[in-house]
């Protein structure tokens, strides 16, 4: 049923929510910012910077770059590697390679990021392509169908595609390009977001997914 399985990064693959939460707050700080509640900063985790600070914050333009400027400062020399993959990823990757699927990373985090941490964690030799955002606004759709351009999957293949994620902007990204998607329960979703926005499949841990994508198969 499914050949190709695509991955977000962030709460999918990897475990980032330390390295982003820090930066956050450093950003805010640095700017003189009130920090925002717990709860609040979780959000930050999934969407582009540019979308989080504009919607969550309500900041205007020229703070919201002023932000992701200090975000940048300390993630990408600090942040970016206070991450790891979650427990039984990197083995799941190996499977599905070997089995056949091809794989790749479908993220809105900027590309040169993710390339970095797929490099670091030695994750990039699974996957055929790791498509992130190459501007600010770039959608979760966009990089979706990125990644099926680089690999030569045309349209009337896109329902062979399963996008994994962990948030909302999956599913969306994942129905817009006529795509089913899997929620992952181990991420950083808000309990009911998989079933308010309609989640195709859930899996609570790692081994259920593996046993998911393999019965679906």
């Amino acid at each position: 049923m499914y050949k190709y399985i695509f991955f977000d990064l962030d709460g999918t693959l990897t475990d980032s929510g330390e390295g982003i939460i820090r930066s956050l707050e450093y950003a805010f700080d640095e700017l003189g910012l009130e920090r925002p509640d717990s709860e609040t900063i979780m959000k930050f985790i999934g969407p582009p910077l540019v979308v989080s600070f504009r919607d969550f914050m309500n900041y205007d333009d020229e703070t919201t770059q002023k932000a992701i400027a200090k975000y940048r400062e300390r993630y990408v020399v600090k942040g970016i590697f206070e991450n790891y993959p979650y427990e039984g990823i990197p083995e799941l990757l190996g499977e599905l390679k070997n089995k056949g699927f091809r794989l790749a990373v479908a993220t809105t985090k900027p590309e040169y990021m993710a390339e970095r941490v797929t490099d670091h964690y030695d994750l990039t030799k699974y996957f055929d392509t790791v498509s992130g955002a190459v501007g600010e606004n770039d959608s979760k759709e966009a990089v979706i169908r990125r990644a099926c351009e680089r690999m030569g999957i045309d349209e009337n293949e896109f329902s062979s595609v399963l996008m994994v994620g962990d948030r909302k902007y999956d599913i969306i990204g994942a129905h817009a390009c006529g795509m089913k998607c899997c929620g992952v329960k181990y991420g950083f979703a808000p309990e009911g977001e998989f079933e308010e926005y309609g989640a195709d499949y859930v899996a609570e841990k790692v081994d259920d997914l593996k046993n998911l994508i393999f019965s679906l198969a």
